[in-house]
């Protein structure tokens, strides 16, 4: 999905100037324990599925959503991993967010991974052990907390 109607609206009245936004990503692994990445349009990087909230959404259903409408898979979210916040990201357009990310670690139970939207370049399965090394920073965090297995969510203390 692209940028959301409610941010298009408010980068009407703000232009390119610093957005603070609530997003959410999901750390999606098969049985097999692989992960589920998406190579982004908009850096050529590797990520995690992640995406912006929408006004009201709950982050469980903002990453269950995302996960459809990224990678055409169906998940089951295990529990929150990690909550952070982003470093200012700048887009190829100007535009400049920060996030406050909630990050989940899903159990995949349905669909065929494939580019499901206009975001990504491609979608692949990667064992743990095998990851790419063009990593978005945030996706090296964020995979890092979910594949620890530890039964406490991570924070910046």
């Amino acid at each position: 999905m692209p940028v959301p109607d409610f941010v298009l609206r408010l980068r009407e009245k703000v232009g390119h100037a610093p957005l603070w936004l609530s997003g959410v990503s999901v750390v999606i692994r098969d049985e097999a324990g692989r992960v589920l990445l998406t190579r982004r349009a908009d850096s050529g990087q590797w990520a995690v599925v992640s995406g912006i909230l929408e006004p009201g959404e709950e982050p469980s259903s903002a990453a269950v959503r995302e996960a459809k409408e990224e990678a055409g898979v169906d998940i089951e979210l295990v529990r929150i991993t990690s909550v952070d916040v982003t470093e200012p990201i700048t887009y190829p357009n100007g535009d400049i967010s920060r996030y406050l990310d909630v990050c989940f670690v899903a159990r995949w139970i349905g669909g065929d991974a494939h580019v499901a939207d206009d975001e990504n370049l491609e979608v692949a399965w990667f064992a743990p052990d095998d990851l790419p090394a063009d990593l978005t920073d945030t996706s090296q965090l964020r995979l890092a907390k979910a594949l620890d297995d530890k039964p406490q969510a991570w924070f910046a203390r």
